[in-house]
């Protein structure tokens, strides 16, 4: 190697090595592991399977029993998730609580697989939505099969019950991983009903302190945030977004913000609206038409 490039290198890597000491990026002693990334999606990848079997994985279904298929697909996600959820819980716990974040792993873990079975069916009704919201739909299966924002909503419903157990890191983690696969940002510690819609898709943020009731469908570029976040940690716990009440449908690119505006129920709100405070229940919204102009 020429001696300028190990000089570059060297020097680089020092400076580097500096930085990592001092901003303390890379302490991850005993204690201080952090929950694998990698692992994480491979859970959600499981969850996946055993939420609509046969749609996804290599397994031939007509050769396995359903009971044994869930059985063994459970087991799989309870060993992957107690080992994830035992690191997030030991982030910067005293070493001699080790047993104590076992136990709560433990607990912690089987009451998430507990919760499966209720989520799947929150699911399905999610699909039945999508299906009976999109004239475009050919089919429940392909609802299932390709929309990204039943994926995104798939990905939240299972993270949001971590989050509700106050689980560190990997609620996040699972919510921005299905960020990055469709372009739909759901906070895991969003409040959504049943019966959810999400046309399209790409561009929705959903902020963490949002709550959407039942048979809502909102339309791509939808943003449900806050109206100003320049205290910054002195907002956490404080409610920031809005409250979509049941039966509501919003169409694209609308922004709503703030923790006390509400959108009522059986409420329209229009495409390119920009909203900041209550609108009653049974109404429709819309925000002044732009002006077209053609000229030749």
């Amino acid at each position: 190697m020429d001696n300028n490039i190990k000089t570059v290198i060297k020097e680089t890597s020092k400076k580097l090595s500096g930085l990592y000491k001092e901003q303390k990026i890379f302490d991850v002693d005993l204690g201080r592991k952090l929950p694998n990334r990698d692992i994480v999606i491979t859970i959600i990848d499981d969850l996946r399977r055993i939420t609509f079997p046969g749609f996804f994985g290599a397994e031939n279904l007509g050769y396995v029993e359903k009971k044994n298929f869930a059985g063994h697909e459970l087991s799989l996600v309870y060993d992957k998730l107690y080992h994830q959820i035992k690191t997030a819980l030991n982030y910067g716990r005293e070493q001699g609580e080790y047993e104590k974040v076992r136990l709560e792993a433990e607990e912690k873990t089987l009451k998430f697989i507990e919760e499966i079975p209720k989520v799947q069916s929150l699911l399905l009704l999610d699909v039945e939505a999508g299906f009976n919201g999109d004239p475009a739909a050919k089919s429940k299966e392909e609802i299932i099969l390709s929309y990204p924002g039943l994926y995104a909503i798939f990905v939240y419903r299972y993270a949001h019950v971590l989050y509700d157990m106050n689980i560190p890191f990997i609620p996040r983690m699972m919510s921005e991983y299905a960020h990055g696969q469709t372009g739909i940002d759901i906070n895991p510690g969003a409040t959504i009903g049943s019966s959810f819609f999400i046309d399209h898709g790409t561009g929705i943020v959903v902020g963490e302190t949002t709550n959407i009731g039942n048979n809502v469908k909102i339309y791509q570029g939808v943003t449900l945030g806050a109206l100003s976040t320049r205290k910054g940690q002195e907002l956490a716990g404080v409610k920031r977004h809005p409250t979509i009440e049941d039966n509501v449908v919003i169409y694209a690119n609308t922004t709503v913000l703030g923790g006390e505006t509400v959108i009522g129920e059986n409420s329209v709100v229009a495409g390119n609206t920009f909203v900041i405070k209550s609108i009653p229940a049974n109404t429709k919204a819309a925000s002044s038409m732009p002006e077209l102009r053609i000229k030749q």
